[in-house]
């Protein structure tokens, strides 16, 4: 007899079988964790509108609040040269471009909106693809309190920002 070098086939196809299991159990943990993970971070994006809305109605009081991301970002990707109530450069440049799937912000799109004459504002984030990269949305308004609904399905940002209402009826964030 001779001796045998290598592996059987058969060894081969049970070590095979051995990862696919391991991978089974372990890709959806690893997406679940990763949506998690977009769903934090559009959560301190939402903070960081609030901050810029703040910042940017005490900067330009009779501006009132920004009605939209560009006026709180800057003009370029670059930086911004001097800030003024088109282009106040409170916000980063990614997040001042996160308002649709293709450039969204760590799969989150994001909108805000002036609301009452400019003495308000709304802010909301959702998931660019829902059940991918996350499956809630989150809004905040004048008050400051971070809000949430677990969707069904992607809904844009700005069913959030129409109105204080639209906003406040969610879950606040605890």
């Amino acid at each position: 007899m001779r001796k045998q070098k290598g592996f059987s086939l058969i060894e081969l196809l049970i070590v095979v079988a051995i990862i696919l299991i391991i991978a089974a159990i372990a890709i959806p943990n690893l997406l679940r964790a990763r949506m998690a993970a977009n769903e934090s971070s559009a959560v301190a994006s939402i903070r960081t509108l609030n901050t810029a809305q703040v910042s940017y109605q005490s900067a330009y009081p009779t501006t009132g609040f920004a009605a939209t991301l560009a006026n709180l970002g800057p003009t370029s990707a670059t930086g911004c040269a001097t800030p003024n109530s088109t282009t106040a450069c409170l916000i980063d440049w990614t997040l001042t471009k996160a308002t649709a799937a293709a450039t969204s912000k760590n799969g989150y799109i994001f909108n805000v909106a002036s609301l009452n004459g400019a003495t308000g504002y709304a802010a909301a984030g959702g998931a660019a693809t829902w059940n991918q990269t996350g499956v809630r949305s989150f809004c905040s308004i004048e008050d400051g309190v971070i809000r949430y609904a677990v969707e069904t399905g992607t809904k844009a940002p700005t069913s959030y920002t129409g109105s204080s209402a639209a906003c406040t009826a969610l879950t606040p964030l605890q």
